[in-house]
């Protein structure tokens, strides 16, 4: 292995968006998987409202990240050189155009159905008699969130992986400091 110093760390700002919109993305889709289990009316109304507004909220998180990134924030390398280093790059740009492509999706999924969001305001539908384009955007909405969970996870565990089996400071790289004199060393 070409290893790389993984002592360096990513910035206050950075570590909180990261976690931010990995919060968000679980959240979404637990109540994205279980938004037809809530009972026809208010409660699947608010539901389908809040997956919506945590969408959006989503979107603006990751529009606040790329600016960041491209701004302020710091730019780390890939902890090895070789092909996991390029693999990880790999999966950081999949999941960033997952992440992207899931909330256009969802927005998009929002404007052809013509939501309500909590009773106060009607999205103004798109294609208001087609369901065959509802049930596409739909099903493409779903298999992009399903598709980013599945990479996120395999991120998380090749964080946990370097955390657990190769004992370096990988995954401490992206976690909140917990003191002013912490040292970055990982314990297990």
């Amino acid at each position: 292995m070409n290893a790389i110093s993984v002592s360096a760390r990513y910035d206050r700002l950075s570590i909180l968006l990261h976690w931010l919109t990995a919060l968000l993305v679980i959240a979404l889709w637990a109540l994205g998987e279980s938004i037809d289990l809530f009972p026809k009316g208010a409660p699947r109304i608010g539901a389908r409202s809040t997956h919506i507004a945590c969408g959006a909220l989503l979107g603006l998180v990751l529009l606040w990240r790329a600016w960041w990134r491209r701004s302020g924030g710091v730019h780390l390398q890939p902890a090895d050189a070789g092909w996991m280093g390029a693999a990880a790059t790999l999966t950081h740009r999949l999941l960033y155009v997952l992440l992207f492509a899931t909330v256009l999706l969802g927005l998009t999924n929002a404007w052809v159905r013509g939501d309500q969001l909590f009773g106060l305001y009607k999205i103004p539908s798109f294609a208001p008699d087609d369901r065959g384009l509802r049930e596409s955007i739909e099903d493409f909405h779903g298999f992009a969130a399903n598709t980013l969970l599945i990479v996120a996870g395999l991120h998380a565990a090749a964080g946990l992986f370097h955390h657990l089996v190769l004992k370096d400071a990988v995954l401490r790289r992206m976690l909140p400091r917990r003191s002013a004199n912490d040292d970055g060393e990982l314990r297990a």
